[in-house]
């Protein structure tokens, strides 16, 4: 039987049926001529190597309903890497027939309007996807030709353009009308993946709601059935107000902006594609600043930080008992895993998941004492609206910077 089940706070949009992808596209068409889509694409350079992307933008050549690609491309300062970079997305091209944008945040024009930023007390924060995420959101409300945004990563090896067409969906329909849809989907090979959400985030949610007891953040978070994909869209009216964490807590800091700024009826979470395949990060259990370690701990600190906004009260003692709740919880997940991965005939390590569960812990109590020692942290990347107040002029001279870099190169 199919999965129609609507569990949380937010509505859930499954894969129910076999509509014809061809008529799902001339749908988003038909509405993005009201609501234009800007589809942006954080992407590191080396993912030029990598198996995924060439996938990929096979596959968005064949996507006509885009107002504009806009590709923000990190971990590159040299002009030449930055010209070949440009030249593999040749084929992806707009609705109006016009090529992919690209913003090169490691050209001197950008690294200017850093500078400036940093001036004027606005860190963006460091090189990095929520950085550069920002700063292609910023182009598209500079160009001001969207009114529909949608991310995704570009790491994906399975990709299919069924994926963008139902991110899209439920922002560019307006008589579904949400502001904000987040993409999820399966992890299963041969082994079940994503440890990170299966044994961290959902359990940590659950313990602290056995800790804390029922605190609406807490089960808006836990309504998500993947909260860590990369994939969601979004109104760009919303997409100007939601500040943005510059590293491995992304996708959390971003859910929680959209609790802060949207009526829950106006968030949906959609399957998009029955299973998905990216870059797998090692566990890294020995080193703190590396892989799914690094990654734990950045996400444990952007969840500890906003439910400190919303009241809860940190210190060692409720660290200590949050700790213990978490580890039990997980612990219990793992067993039951173990019997899901038993039943489907699935390779399953129970003790590659018990060091899993160890690191993770781990990583919460270094995040949970650095919140103790300084309750501010990192800052959020501020949100457009607090930058063109601050400074007016500067959507246009990111703009202007990214028209420059452009031009240079051709």
């Amino acid at each position: 039987m199919a999965d129609f089940h609507q569990t949380g706070v937010i509505t859930t949009l499954h894969r129910l049926g076999n509509q014809p992808l061809e008529l799902l596209e001339k749908q988003i068409l038909a509405h993005a001529e009201a609501r234009p889509i800007a589809l942006v694409l954080p992407c590191l350079y080396q993912e030029l190597e990598g198996p995924a992307l060439g996938g990929i933008l096979e596959a968005l050549a064949d996507v006509h309903y885009l107002k504009q690609v806009v590709v923000s491309v990190s971990g590159t300062e040299s002009r030449d890497d930055f010209d070949r970079f440009r030249r593999a997305f040749d084929e992806v091209r707009t609705l109006d027939d016009r090529p992919a944008t690209f913003v090169w945040n490691g050209s001197p024009r950008v690294q200017r309007i850093y500078s400036k930023l940093r001036d004027e007390g606005l860190d963006a924060g460091e090189d990095g996807k929520g950085r550069g995420t920002w700063l292609a959101y910023g182009y598209v409300l500079a160009a001001d030709q969207s009114r529909v945004l949608a991310v995704h990563d570009c790491d994906i090896r399975d990709y299919d353009r069924e994926l963008l067409a139902r991110l899209c969906f439920p922002t560019v329909n307006p008589n579904l009308n949400y502001e904000f849809a987040k993409g999820y989907y399966g992890r299963v090979s041969d082994r079940l993946h994503g440890r990170v959400t299966r044994l961290f985030m959902t359990p940590l949610l659950r313990a602290m709601k056995s800790v804390l007891g029922e605190i609406p953040l807490l089960a808006y978070l836990d309504s998500f059935r993947y909260p860590l994909a990369g994939e969601c869209s979004m109104t760009t009216d919303l997409a100007r107000i939601n500040r943005i964490p510059a590293d491995w807590g992304l996708e959390v800091g971003m859910l929680a902006e959209v609790y802060r700024n949207c009526s829950l009826k106006r968030i949906c979470q959609v399957e998009v594609v029955e299973n998905y395949d990216h870059k797998h990060q090692e566990l890294s259990e020995a080193d703190s600043t590396r892989g799914l370690h690094r990654m734990v701990n950045d996400i444990a600190s952007s969840l500890i930080r906003n439910l400190a906004s919303y009241g809860v009260q940190f210190d060692a003692g409720f660290l200590n008992t949050l700790i213990s709740a978490y580890v039990r919880t997980a612990q219990d997940a793992v067993a039951r895993y173990s019997d899901d991965a038993a039943l489907n005939g699935l390779v399953f390590d129970r003790h590659e998941e018990e060091v899993a569960v160890e690191t993770f812990s781990r990583a919460l109590r270094a995040a949970g004492l650095s919140f103790v020692r300084d309750p501010m942290g990192a800052p959020l990347i501020p949100n457009w609206n607090r930058v063109t107040s601050a400074l007016p002029d500067l959507l246009a001279e990111l703009q202007e910077a990214v028209e420059d870099d452009l031009q240079e190169g051709a």
